[in-house]
């Protein structure tokens, strides 16, 4: 299946009103609480939301060996 190609900011449908719109609107509420990851096509199947991945990290984290702190002198 061939993809579409992505619309540019010239090709903008007339009835699409961005007048109001504010830009970063809700950027620092995401920039504080949240780390993005990219996950490979194959994951995404198998993880399909945040909730799902965190939980398997969470079980995958727990069940690795933590590293001993080193002690100096």
């Amino acid at each position: 299946m061939a993809k579409a190609k992505a619309e540019s900011v010239d090709d903008i449908r007339p009835q699409y009103n961005f007048s109001k719109g504010v830009r970063g609107r809700y950027s620092d509420r995401i920039r504080k609480g949240s780390t993005v990851v990219v996950l490979e096509p194959d994951v995404a199947e198998l993880y399909p939301d945040a909730e799902s991945v965190n939980r398997a990290l969470r079980a995958v984290a727990e069940a690795a060996p933590r590293p001993r702190k080193c002690k100096h002198a």
